[in-house]
């Protein structure tokens, strides 16, 4: 099975009960808690079994209640709020051992045609002109003498993701808190919109509150900072496709209180506007110890 296929096989839950899955876990960053994406794709994929045919999400609000557990399975449980004519509504929790890690509310909607305006993309080089996020990864690594990445840095992955600005990566400095990267499957998803749209969320995670520590001069993996999603919203504005060139540009608007907000715009690369996401996550820095 290509690593891909993993992936895909993570979102796609087993039906356990009358609207209850369960979701197999992943120690992607070698922390002992789960990437907050997996539990927000999950959770979207949950919902989506639930649904009538032919709804699609437009919407998506979740609150991180509790860290994950890699170790353990997830289960989630779906709530049917409402199926009106055109809209369907979902809730749904996420737990491990009797314990709620995760709440998700979701709005489904009929295919309907409206009026249309959007941002425009911002200019980027093309994905092909843009270095590996690996190959930035592993230069950092060996720069840092962080041997013991070194293996995981060079497997295989299940997204191939290009950075536009990669020496924010590499060197530390106070820089806007501005972030683009170009993200698509590595290899075929199949058609089915659900799955392209869970994808979509788990990749969402990704790169979101790193941007906010870019004007601080600090890394995500500095021991003295504590890193957590809270919240994270999505929409979802067009159809998405996993395995074409998505440019991800996420910008960081303020930062107080031990918290950062950030702003997310997925474009492809027709230049439409596919989703938007917004996240608060807390970024605290930890006092020194003796």
């Amino acid at each position: 099975m290509s690593i891909l296929n993993r992936l895909i096989s993570q979102l796609a839950l087993e039906q356990i009960g009358e609207r209850r899955f369960l979701g197999r876990s992943t120690d992607i960053f070698r922390s002992g808690r789960v990437f907050g994406g997996q539990v927000l794709g999950q959770a979207l994929m949950a919902a989506s079994y639930t649904t009538p045919v032919g709804r699609l999400a437009h919407s998506m609000h979740g609150y991180f209640v509790r860290p994950a557990d890699a170790t353990k399975a997830i289960e989630y449980a779906v709530e049917v709020i409402r199926d009106g004519g055109s809209f369907s509504v979902r809730r749904v929790t996420a737990s491990q051992e009797g314990k709620f890690i995760f709440t998700l509310s979701c709005s489904y909607q009929s295919l309907e045609l409206g009026f249309e305006h959007q941002l425009a993309m911002p200019a980027a080089p093309p994905p092909e002109d843009c270095p590996l996020e690996q190959e930035i990864q592993q230069a950092l690594a060996q720069r840092l003498g962080t041997g013991e990445w070194d293996e995981r840095l060079k497997r295989e992955r299940p997204l191939e993701i290009r950075l536009v600005y990669p020496e924010r990566q590499l060197e530390l400095g106070h820089y806007e808190p501005k972030t683009m990267y170009w993200i698509r499957a590595n290899g075929l998803m199949p058609d089915d919109q659900r799955l392209h749209q869970g994808m979509l969320a788990y990749v969402s995670d990704f790169y979101l509150m790193t941007t906010a520590l870019l004007p601080h001069a600090r890394w995500h993996f500095d021991p003295q900072m504590q890193m957590a999603s809270l919240d994270h919203a999505q929409w979802f504005h067009r159809p998405i496709d996993m395995n074409q060139w998505l440019l991800y540009v996420s910008e960081s608007t303020a930062a107080q209180g031990g918290r950062g907000l950030v702003h997310g715009v997925f474009f492809n690369q027709q230049g439409q506007l596919v989703a938007s996401a917004s996240q608060e996550g807390l970024m605290r820095l930890r006092e020194k110890s003796d």
